[in-house]
């Protein structure tokens, strides 16, 4: 199989096949990322993703359950291509129970209700969507490129189109300036989409990502580890979405797991806890961020 790197895959998809099917993002300019930055957009052909799932086959055998296809924004790709390489993936692997992918609200919005059913019944079956903030000065700081309405409309049609839908908030966006908004906000535009999975990520700038150098001449201030904590605190008591509500990633200072509502209480304490302990002794420094 051939893979041009660096590969990016959520944690949640640690165990499936990986088979790439686009280079880089097709937006790319978001002011946080550094994770396409220098790579060129390319989609592969489908003579070639076949050929990378055959010879995955005759590695792995059929016994296939769960696939996940990089790069970033792979729902970019035209429709046809995309539905005949699940359709592909559904006939090789007769075990396969779900096919995932990136798709942000820009590139969502480009398909319409039809286009999104099509590629349901295919064989796609979880879209990873990079929220990331519904806090519109946010959202506009970042270069994401969309707004709250816009992320809320094409979070509602994959929800409606059957997908199970996994929406990211990135803790810290907002900075020193703007947490309590980009908490409270976000929460409300995840109220209005309901998604399958709320995924925390903790905002950590690589040096080539646009926002570094910000950061660097003190345009951004960096939320200290008690204020993301308290920003999260914020968050989850606005946050009132049937959702399961995930910290899976090294980026974040405390794991925090569990359903909403149920688990809210649960969830809440386990902050608290957290606030008693030294910003020193909370987790430790990492070097990316990923996704």
């Amino acid at each position: 199989m051939r893979y041009r790197e660096p590969l990016y895959r959520p944690p949640s998809e640690a165990y499936s096949l990986l088979i790439q099917t686009t280079y880089g993002c097709p937006w790319n300019r978001c002011a946080f990322c550094g994770m396409y930055k220098g790579l060129k957009y390319q989609v592969r052909s489908v003579v070639d993703v076949k050929k990378d799932m055959f010879e995955a086959l005759s590695i792995y055998g059929p016994d296939i359950e769960t696939i996940f296809f990089p790069d970033g924004n792979t729902i970019a790709m035209p429709t046809p291509r995309l539905s005949e390489i699940c359709k592909y993936a559904m006939q090789l692997f007769p075990k396969l129970k779900r096919i995932t992918a990136y798709g942000s609200a820009m590139f969502v919005l480009k398909k319409s209700a039809g286009e999104l059913e099509l590629l349901r019944q295919s064989g796609l079956k979880r879209i990873h969507m990079g929220m990331e903030s519904g806090h519109e000065p946010t959202l506009k700081m970042m270069n994401k490129g969309v707004s709250p309405k816009q992320i809320v409309q094409a979070g509602r049609m994959v929800v409606s189109a059957g997908f199970e839908l996994s929406e990211y908030y990135l803790v810290g966006l907002g900075g020193n300036r703007w947490w309590r908004e980009h908490a409270i906000e976000s929460a409300r535009v995840l109220n209005a989409i309901r998604p399958r999975f709320v995924r925390l990520r903790t905002l950590y700038p690589v040096p080539n990502a646009p926002l570094y150098s910000d950061i660097l001449e003190g345009k951004f201030e960096l939320c200290p580890p008690h204020v993301s904590l308290m920003e999260i605190r914020l968050f989850l008591e606005t946050l009132e979405a049937e959702t399961e509500v995930l910290s899976d990633h090294i980026s974040n200072y405390v794991d925090i797991n569990g359903w909403f509502p149920r688990d809210k209480k649960k969830l809440l304490s386990r902050l608290e806890q957290a606030m008693n302990v030294k910003e020193e002794e909370l987790r430790p420094k990492i070097t990316s961020p990923g996704l």
